[in-house]
């Protein structure tokens, strides 16, 4: 038998603010060595600082110099840096607190891939024309379904389907990332994503646009096409790596250029001082944290790619739309009119038929049913996913989830309880009183 294959990874990474969102709180790396999807949260504030601090921490791993008994450790502590930087850059703003991060990070080592999961971002590995979800969404709705009180086909339309239970975050919490070890085989095509794509596009989907593409670029470029035509209402964060041979690479000529996209990239203020780049954070390497927003056209080691890298993304969809429009319902706008959400009209819930989207001056969406249930009713959870994010496949299924929000907001009758007859009456008072 032939020696061990040496291997190394073509990459590419892709981040879209989305048809909805006013700002990109995704952040993703990719590199020689390390690919890492970060999905922040916690409102507009706070959910880019959160995945941009998550990447500054993780880049530095971006070397050859873990061995690999070495990497999956090495790995895991500089997760839990992340979240003391995370902690750190809160406590020195309070505008910060309550911001968290999902996580989704594989390094390699020589042919084995060190895997850190937190959240419900994914990576799915496609081997031999086959697509494995290798993460397990750390959310409430999964909990459900591996406690058997829900179906998996059920989970997709849950209300509480983006209720996040595991993430790195601010709060005073040890809470361990999903740790393991993978082979990193020649022919292996690695997806990490984040949930604006995989809350969207079903695996069938997936499977197709991986599996048809020629490059990581052009699986990168359709999927995040594919979300936006699906109508997904978040960011849209990619990372799709090939393993190839590292001959069949050098022959290829293989670009090994650091990709920086979404809130990692995009300009912004400094991050708190002594945040990302820790000297004792796994062998730092020779990245320095601030070449993550470095603009430099001539820095060879670490090249930011803009959240809109590919332009054309966005132009492809606005033609799609209107061309649907001028020829007369052509599939894709009708299909967008095949769809349902729950949003807010004067201050009430509302049924819409459409997309929570618009291109230029043209809605993708009407107000079809108003249910006069004032929105300040709602426990302010649900008032708060009232966005776009409760989403029906028909008209039915919007009328069935908007009654489940009333339920929410009307409280139960309290029965009045019967009278106890009192401890002097006599048995015959009693009686006449029962």
């Amino acid at each position: 038998m032939s020696a061990t294959v040496t291997v190394t990874l073509r990459f590419a990474a892709r981040s879209d603010v989305g048809l909805v969102r006013s700002n990109n709180q995704d952040s993703a790396y990719a590199g020689p060595h390390l690919l890492v999807v970060a999905d922040g949260m916690g409102g507009h504030a706070g959910g880019d600082v959160a995945s941009r601090i998550a990447i500054a921490a993780l880049a530095p791993l971006d070397t050859a110099d873990h061995g690999p008994e070495q990497a999956l450790e090495d790995l895991e502590r500089t997760v839990e840096q992340a979240r003391l930087d995370l902690v750190h850059a809160s406590e020195a703003d309070p505008d910060l607190a309550g911001m968290g991060t999902t996580v989704t990070a594989l390094l390699r080592s020589g042919n084995t891939l060190a895997m850190a999961h937190l959240g419900d971002s994914r990576a799915y590995l496609l081997r031999d024309g086959v697509l494995t979800q290798v993460t397990v969404d750390h959310t409430f709705v999964q909990h459900l379904v591996d406690t058997g009180r829900i179906s998996p086909d059920e989970a997709e339309h849950h209300p509480q389907r983006n209720v996040v239970m595991r993430v790195l975050g601010d709060f005073d919490v040890d809470l361990t990332p999903d740790m393991s070890i993978r082979e990193a085989r020649p022919g292996d095509r690695w997806l990490l994503c984040s949930d604006g794509l995989s809350g969207f596009v079903p695996p069938e989907q997936l499977t197709e646009v991986l599996v048809e593409s020629e490059t990581p670029d052009e699986a990168a470029d359709m999927l995040v096409t594919l979300a936006m035509t699906a109508g997904s209402t978040d960011n849209i964060t990619v990372v799709v790596a090939d393993v190839v041979d590292e001959d069949d690479a050098a022959a290829a000529v293989v670009d090994e250029s650091v990709q920086v996209v979404g809130a990692a990239a995009n300009d912004a203020p400094p991050l708190p001082a002594g945040i990302g780049g820790h000297d004792d954070a796994a062998h730092a390497g020779d990245h320095d944290p601030d070449d993550l927003e470095d603009d430099d056209p001539d820095d060879g080691d670490v090249r930011p790619v803009s959240r809109r890298r590919r332009p054309w993304v966005g132009v492809l969809v606005t033609l799609l739309v209107l061309g649907g429009i001028a020829y007369g319902g052509w599939w894709l706008y009708g299909w967008t009119q095949q769809q349902y959400y729950l949003g807010v009209v004067d201050g009430q819930v509302a049924i819409y038929q459409g997309i929570p989207a618009s291109v230029g001056p043209l809605s993708l969406s009407t107000p079809v049913e108003l249910t006069g249930t004032s929105v300040d009713d709602l426990p302010a959870y649900w008032a708060d996913q009232l966005d776009g994010t409760i989403r029906a496949a028909s008209r039915e299924e919007a009328v069935e989830r908007a009654d489940r929000l009333i339920a929410e907001a009307t409280p139960e009758p309290t029965a009045t309880p019967t009278p106890s007859p009192s401890p002097s009456a006599s048995p015959e008072a009693q009686e006449a009183t029962g």
